[in-house]
């Protein structure tokens, strides 16, 4: 064999090692990372077990200063705000979906999930409410028009509106604070409330916003930390199939102010009963609310004023004349609900 032969050979055989060695460590690298992300996963579950079983259910707490309570801010309030300086496109966030959702950064270092596109305004709006009534729900924000850096092209069957230029109008911050744990989804037909006024009146607000996706995928269980073990909140995440009109998968509608307006809410009391004109999905949440219940729910809404109601469609950057026809929508319903007559008493028994 030639000297120039042999070292070809050579040069072949040292390739196909290197080329074996590679793969070797590719593989062993994909190994690890297959494993760690199985360790995390394992640890996740474990945080979600010890979660579960420290925090406290949480489902209403009474609003004993609903009058007060700022609609235009929120649950978050000034503090809580997003710093809008800059706005850094993290990752596409995996929750799923009819809009865009990505995890972003803002200039202090918060980090939230920002939605895009039609259901943003209303859902900011129907948190607001939610809360204003005594309800556990997210903390977030609508900007009008915000730039993110580095954010993707969205996908093109996805309704966007863009504004300045490569800015991206009506965007919903929805806050990820530091040490909430986002758990489990809980049932709308089990769950440890069901059976109750507070569940009922819950229901009740959801055919007030016009919510036809009540599905037990947009329920999440929330573990806050707390001195005395933390609570687990029971929230509805996903709040923007609201404000349009109910009904199946062709007749539906979201925020559509002027097919909101014209829909009905109560349709009549039978048996002590209240009957809704509400046609979604798990519509027979609404089978058996009672006067009572629907009652409840409405006296309380009651104590909001029509600047708060207001400020609450404000703050989703809704056109003056859509804040005042909503607003009118909602307070009438509202009053609906406060003016179902009072259960009967009970009658004394007779005296000895």
């Amino acid at each position: 064999m030639s000297n120039k032969l042999f070292r070809a050979l050579f040069a072949a055989a040292l390739l196909t090692l290197a080329a074996c060695t590679a793969v070797v460590g590719q593989n062993e690298a994909q190994g690890d990372s297959k494993q760690e992300k199985k360790e995390k996963q394992e640890e996740k579950k474990e945080e979600k077990k010890e979660a579960m079983a420290q925090g406290t259910p949480v489902f209403w707490r009474e609003p004993t200063d609903i009058s007060s309570r700022n609609l235009l801010l929120g649950p978050g309030g000034e503090e809580m705000k997003p710093d809008l300086k800059q706005v850094i496109w993290e990752e596409n966030a995996t929750e799923g979906g009819y809009s865009v959702k990505w995890r972003v950064r803002d200039a202090s270092g918060k980090h939230w999930v920002a939605k895009l596109g039609n259901e943003a305004q209303p859902e900011t709006v129907a948190t607001r409410l939610v809360w204003a009534a005594g309800y556990p729900t997210e903390i977030n924000y609508l900007v009008p028009c915000v730039q993110i850096t580095n954010a993707p092209k969205p996908p093109s069957n996805k309704s966007v509106k863009r504004c300045e230029g490569k800015g991206f109008a009506n965007v919903r911050f929805e806050a990820r604070p530091h040490g909430y744990k986002r758990l489990d989804m809980w049932s709308w037909n089990k769950n440890p409330f069901a059976g109750t006024k507070e569940f009922a009146g819950f229901v009740v607000m959801m055919g007030l916003l016009n919510n036809w996706d009540l599905k037990d995928e947009n329920n999440k269980v929330v573990y806050v930390p707390g001195d005395s073990g933390g609570e687990l909140r029971y929230i509805v995440s996903d709040l923007g199939a609201t404000f349009g009109k109910t009904g199946g998968p062709i007749s539906h509608s979201r925020n559509e102010p002027e097919k909101y307006i014209k829909t009905g809410f109560l349709d009549k009391v039978e048996g002590g009963r209240v009957k809704f004109d509400y046609h979604g999905k798990n519509g027979g949440l609404f089978d058996n609310i009672t006067v009572e219940q629907a009652k409840w729910i409405g006296d309380i809404l009651s104590q909001l004023s029509e600047e708060q109601v207001k400020d609450a469609f404000r703050a989703a950057n809704y056109s003056p004349e859509e804040v005042e026809g909503l607003t009118q929508e909602v307070l009438g319903r509202i009053n609906a609900l406060h003016s179902l007559p009072a259960p009967a008493a009970a009658a004394a028994p007779p005296a000895q």
